[in-house]
């Protein structure tokens, strides 16, 4: 059994129809095995989302992680990190939006979990807004609202994002660095000459779009 194909099954039905209206036949039948066989790879219904979630959250860290390591400076640090949010976001769409909405659909325990690793997620914003406002780059009258404007802003792209749009992924990717810097008061100009975006990692669940045909 394609672990990867029964993933991306599972998000196309949760990002269409909800993780509580989407039954384990319904899951079957997208990923083309019956519900018995379903339940024996990949366990409840939660358990399934679970793994979907994991993954995801787990490659937006190591994404995010990656991108703040490209230099000392907060300016810079906040543009990679602002470019590897939005191109992973642009790029994952769906499962983003699973991941966003549907971690109301969890047992406590779980949520717990995937909240961790969220909230791991979100740190690296806090880390790099907090460390440029101490040391004078940044200008924000509440550091939190900054960290969540940044971050919402950046998750919101996988709701209108399309290839075949009026822009690239990478001037979008400028476009929201430059609206970081604003919001921060940073100064734009150090990222002349910066090389800040990198290629965003594919989740293995995100389905293949079955058509590009509508713009940005």
């Amino acid at each position: 059994m394609d672990l990867g194909r029964v993933q991306q099954a599972a998000v196309e039905c949760f990002a269409a129809h909800g993780f509580a209206a989407t039954g384990i036949r319904e899951l079957g039948a997208a990923a083309g095995i019956n519900s018995a066989t379903l339940y024996h790879y990949t366990g409840s219904k939660e358990d399934l989302l679970v793994s979907i979630m994991r993954s995801c959250l787990e490659a937006m860290i190591e994404s995010g992680s990656d991108a703040i390591r490209i230099g000392a400076e907060p300016t810079i640090q906040l543009a990679a990190l602002v470019a590897s949010h939005v191109g992973f976001t642009a790029t994952n769409p769906l499962t983003s939006r699973v991941v966003e909405y549907e971690m109301r659909a969890l047992g406590p325990e779980n949520r717990h979990s995937m909240q961790s690793l969220r909230d791991e997620y979100e740190s690296l914003f806090a880390l790099v807004v907090e460390r440029g406002l101490r040391v004078g780059d940044f200008s924000a009258d509440d550091a939190t609202m900054a960290r969540l404007a940044l971050v919402e802003m950046g998750t919101g792209v996988a709701h209108w994002y399309r290839t075949d749009g009026r822009l690239t992924l990478a001037e979008v990717q400028g476009y929201f660095v430059n609206m970081a810097c604003k919001i921060l008061s940073a100064d734009h100009t150090l990222l002349d000459d910066i090389d800040y975006i990198r290629p965003p990692t594919l989740l293995v669940s995100e389905p293949i779009p079955k058509s590009t045909s509508v713009p940005a």
